[in-house]
């Protein structure tokens, strides 16, 4: 059996003010898991997309590195 009920925002933070502490670290608990469920592949997607990128510079250190060591596993 399932009930709907509409509830104002205002009446629900109310309610939410009224829960023990042990009862609001499970309500905690079971948003963070609905919110981290929801998201998923975009997020990650995202993450990687405003993540920090690598210069000309560095690019050029990484393939001179990867030489040398190439180098020296040859010997």
């Amino acid at each position: 059996m399932q009930v709907e009920v509409d509830i104002a925002f205002d009446q629900l933070v109310k309610i939410v003010n009224t829960l023990s502490t042990g009862k609001l670290r499970k309500l905690k608990a079971e948003i963070e898991k609905k919110i981290t469920k929801g998201h998923g592949q975009t997020d990650l997607k995202s993450l990687l997309l405003k993540g920090p990128v690598a210069t000309k510079k560095q690019l050029a250190t990484i393939d001179n590195n990867r030489e040398a060591i190439n180098q020296w596993r040859t010997k």
